[in-house]
């Protein structure tokens, strides 16, 4: 055939592409699409535009350079705050991720002590759970508190706290993830920030942290109570006690009575500090001599 065509099956088949060419599409794609980094010599602002344009705040000693807590979304002085004035919620969101290296997923706080001994079923856990989350409230959240009215009573907190956690296993999980966030906080947002307390229980170190940071202590009492809810849940999921779409279940039934928890556990002082559940404490005290284990505690 004469016009670029051929048979197949005894229909035409045009040879030539009917397919805009790649350059073509990319180009198109470009004019829609913002740039993802700062433009190339020749688009946009030219050289001599970019050379008049003012300089930014003066920081570590650099003209136009940010410092590093502000690369990490911290302000010099005052809150972490967003354009808008509110708490930048990315912060948190970032601090309550699992991705966030802190070490809790290694602790159950007691739940495969009491699950292994059989005081803990399906049927159960719900209120294993809830009884677990007024416990946090009355025995950790208070030193949360008090270090973030006060920093400089860091030390004498994290002592008041070892004394309180008479449980060796509860001290033990308490120090090793309170060094964990200590280290993970500093080093990715408080770099001058490098000694930690002696023993470094969490609650105290989570108090003093959080205020630097910039987070109110309502915000931080939630952030603590929720990733103390997280890690149970998922102890409870690899434990097999429950799948993790029941979980989830459970978590979001539970939320009101967590936040109800938390509001009120902010304005606890240190005189409230008790034991509401010690079977709890019984039962987490176990852990070392279960003959197999997942968690530390």
């Amino acid at each position: 055939m004469q016009d670029g065509t051929t048979k197949r099956n005894g229909r035409p088949r045009n040879q030539r592409s009917v397919t805009a060419p790649t350059e073509v599409a990319l180009k198109d794609a470009a004019a829609v699409l913002p740039h993802l980094g700062p433009l190339p010599l020749g688009e946009g602002e030219s050289t001599a535009a970019l050379k008049q344009s003012p300089p930014l705040a003066n920081h570590d000693g650099l003209n136009g350079s940010l410092s590093q807590r502000e690369r990490a979304g911290v302000r010099e002085s005052g809150p972490a705050l967003a354009e808008d004035g509110r708490i930048n919620d990315w912060l948190i969101w970032q601090l309550a991720d699992s991705a966030f290296p802190t070490g809790g997923f290694g602790h159950s706080g007691g739940l495969e002590a009491a699950w292994q001994h059989g005081e803990v079923t399906r049927t159960i856990l719900p209120g294993f759970l809830e009884t677990s989350l007024r416990q946090c409230a009355r025995a950790a959240l208070p030193f949360v508190a008090a270090a973030h009215a006060g920093a400089g009573r860091l030390p004498e907190l994290d002592t008041h706290c070892d004394a309180f956690l008479s449980n060796h296993v509860a001290n033990r999980a308490s120090r090793l993830q309170g060094r964990a966030f200590w280290t993970a906080a500093t080093r990715a947002f408080l770099p001058d920030l490098t000694e930690p307390p002696e023993l470094c229980h969490l609650a105290p170190v989570f108090g003093v942290l959080t205020c630097q940071l910039g987070i109110a202590t309502l915000p931080a009492a939630r952030l603590f109570l929720f990733l103390h809810f997280r890690g149970l849940v998922s102890s409870a999921v690899r434990l097999g006690i429950v799948g993790p779409l029941e979980a989830q279940s459970m978590q979001h039934q539970l939320g009101p009575i967590a936040e109800a928890v938390a509001t009120h556990a902010a304005t606890l002082t240190l005189d409230d500090l008790a034991q509401t559940a010690p079977l709890l404490d019984l039962w987490q005290g176990a852990q070392d001599r279960l003959y197999s284990r997942l968690f530390q505690s």
